[in-house]
């Protein structure tokens, strides 16, 4: 396993920073980003605000990287990360207590990466994944770019 200097770590956040929210596509963007998710949007992702009670069924995509959600006994986490051939998705890992996997279904476009979970227990885990933050080159004399895109996410089973 690679050891990661702090500097390196930094430069890496910053290239990050500035390189904004894409869809995740590599054609078609015309440079434009995604806006923030709205409040409307994390309606299935966080405890209801009025009641503090957490969902029965949460889905988690690309948007949600760094958010701590919470999934009552019972309910499901589904993930979804859309990716493409040449910016895929490593398969999603999950580490902790509390989710079981449940089969997420079927897997339509290269790239993509699926998952799901069961709560069975009280307990925290945390979900994470990564692709290359950039297409590798596709003709010679092209830059290369060695950056990894990483997304992480943390459930609590409440």
């Amino acid at each position: 396993m690679r050891r990661t200097t702090p500097l390196a770590l930094t430069a890496a956040a910053l290239l990050l920073a500035g390189c904004g929210s894409h869809d995740g596509g590599d054609s078609g963007s015309n440079g434009k980003v995604s806006p923030a998710p709205s409040s409307s949007d994390t309606a299935t992702r966080s405890p209801d605000p009025t009641t503090g009670k957490c969902a029965d069924q949460v889905e988690l995509k690309a948007a949600d990287n760094g958010r701590t959600v919470c999934v009552t006994k019972g309910g499901e986490v589904r993930l979804t990360l859309d990716g493409t051939r040449t910016r895929p998705w490593k398969p999603v890992t999950a580490s902790g207590t509390g989710l079981t996997a449940i089969n997420a279904g079927l897997v339509l476009r290269p790239g993509d990466a699926t998952a799901a979970y069961r709560a069975v227990a009280a307990g925290t885990v945390r979900l994470s994944s990564s692709r290359p933050l950039c297409a590798e080159p596709t003709a010679p004399g092209q830059v290369s770019c060695k950056g990894i895109q990483e997304w992480r996410a943390t459930v609590r089973v409440g």
